[in-house]
């Protein structure tokens, strides 16, 4: 984000954050299409001391980012499923079942990018997207030239945060 607010701890113009498995690197520029605005290409600078993931100075940042390469990614499917109902337990509410229905118990997102070994993916393989869930290959739908991946836990309680918990 080019003008980020006060604690945003990613990538931005003159921040440093730390690559998942790799070096600080620092945003020291970015390069737009002229006609639409859109940034195009992120120039930044790696600190080499950082390879292990600490600063030799003792510095310290605030982010540490994973990113797919879009140059080398691939297009896939992804399902996000949760929970079917709006209710911990709806065996324990008076109304019928289908008044606590989630509308939002299935999200659809086409044109995801993944890392190109996903595309291998056989039917029915589980893996973990980082800092997202635990996805599956679909048993049905998954294909090579068309891979589409459904999520089968989470990585935090919802419940749990909608009680005031983790």
């Amino acid at each position: 984000m080019e003008d980020p607010p006060k604690k945003f701890f990613r990538l931005s113009p003159g921040k440093e954050v730390r690559l998942r498995y790799g070096y600080y690197i620092k945003c020291v520029g970015v390069e737009k299409n002229f006609q639409t605005g859109a940034v195009e290409a992120v120039h930044c600078t790696y600190d080499p001391e950082t390879r292990n993931g600490f600063a030799p100075d003792g510095r310290k940042v605030s982010g540490t980012i994973h990113w797919v390469a879009a140059n080398h990614a691939i297009p896939c499917e992804i399902r996000l499923y949760d929970r079917l109902f709006n209710v911990p337990d709806v065996m324990a509410e008076e109304q019928d079942y289908r008044t606590y229905l989630n509308p939002a118990s299935l999200s659809v997102i086409k044109g995801a990018l993944g890392e190109p070994y996903l595309k291998h993916a056989a039917p029915g393989q589980r893996f973990q997207f980082e800092r997202t869930g635990y996805f599956v290959a679909d048993s049905r739908d998954h294909r090579p030239e068309s891979p589409v991946f459904n999520r089968t836990v989470t990585l935090r309680d919802s419940w749990a945060k909608e009680k005031g918990g983790a």
